[in-house]
């Protein structure tokens, strides 16, 4: 199975998407028509590449466009990048989200007592490659962290690559923390400060920052994908989401390939990307209290 991406408007503006195709060339929905699983008995599942490694703009699936095109998140008026906190330059790892999943508002976490955050669940892919915006990949899931964020439950699943060529190596949390020292505890302090420099107080977490292990992992990500089931299939409130797609047969939101194109068509057409602020290279140093 392979994916292939459709760019409209201009790089590093608010009007730029990127649309997905699947291999027959039809346009798909990234939350919604890649399949969850890349092998279900293996237990490996797909992931959407939103913001690759060391890069700054906060790009993520659109959820409330139609065909959910990834786009740069706006928040009052301007376009969001992460800040570089010392040590690090942007995301720590290729940063993106299962598709078929949805952390449902509706439902308070048991063990987080929060409710989700009205996404898909992200995923933090460890691998060495550095992959490009909108790469679909197969993961093998380690563990996760869960972020709660303005009260809401944001769950970090940890995950590598299955084509990088230590994957073989890494079956639990464990691994990670054997393998890849420091890295366990970067991800924590990154989650924990990124927000600050934007006036924002420090994330907290669940489990006292603890990481879960991989079966702790793969239960809340099939979780997460029961929720989908129950939005895709109009049992639960969809909200703002756009639950449009083109290959879910027994979705009611199902559309065909042709309104699926206008969609696309009517998007702003490509051109010249505009130049990256400058303060996006600002680096930033904060001493934990």
């Amino acid at each position: 199975m392979s994916f292939s991406t459709e760019t409209r408007g201009r790089e590093n503006t608010q009007d730029y998407r990127l649309y997905f195709k699947n291999e027959e060339g039809k346009y798909i929905s990234p939350f919604h028509d890649i399949p969850i699983y890349a092998d279900e008995t293996e237990h490996i599942f797909h992931a959407v590449i939103e913001v690759p490694r060391w890069t700054n703009a906060k790009m993520e699936i659109a959820t409330k466009d139609a065909l959910n095109p990834l786009k740069q998140d706006v928040k009052k008026g301007n376009l969001r990048y992460v800040r570089n906190i010392f040590p690090h330059k942007g995301y720590i790892w290729n940063y993106g989200a299962i598709p078929q999943t949805w952390e449902d508002p509706g439902h308070r976490d048991e063990d987080t007592n929060c409710c989700g955050d009205n996404d898909p669940i992200d995923i933090c892919d460890i691998g060495h490659k550095v992959c490009c915006r909108g790469e679909i990949i197969g993961v093998k899931v380690l563990g996760a962290l869960a972020l709660i964020d303005e009260g809401e439950t944001d769950w970090k699943v940890m995950v590598i690559n299955v084509e990088d060529p230590e994957a073989k190596d890494f079956h639990d949390i464990d691994d990670v923390r054997r393998l890849k020292p420091g890295y366990l505890e970067a991800t924590l302090d990154w989650f924990r400060m990124y927000k600050v420099p934007d006036g924002k107080p420090e994330n907290q977490f669940a489990f006292h920052g603890e990481f879960k292990n991989r079966d702790f992992a793969i239960k809340t990500v099939e979780d997460t994908h029961s929720f989908w089931k129950s939005l895709i299939s109009k049992k639960s409130d969809a909200g703002e989401i756009s639950s449009l797609n083109t290959c879910v047969t027994e979705s009611p939101f199902l559309c065909s390939s042709a309104d699926a194109k206008a969609i696309v068509d009517s998007a702003h057409p490509c051109g010249d990307a505009e130049p990256v602020p400058g303060s996006v290279d600002k680096w930033f140093y904060y001493k934990q209290p």
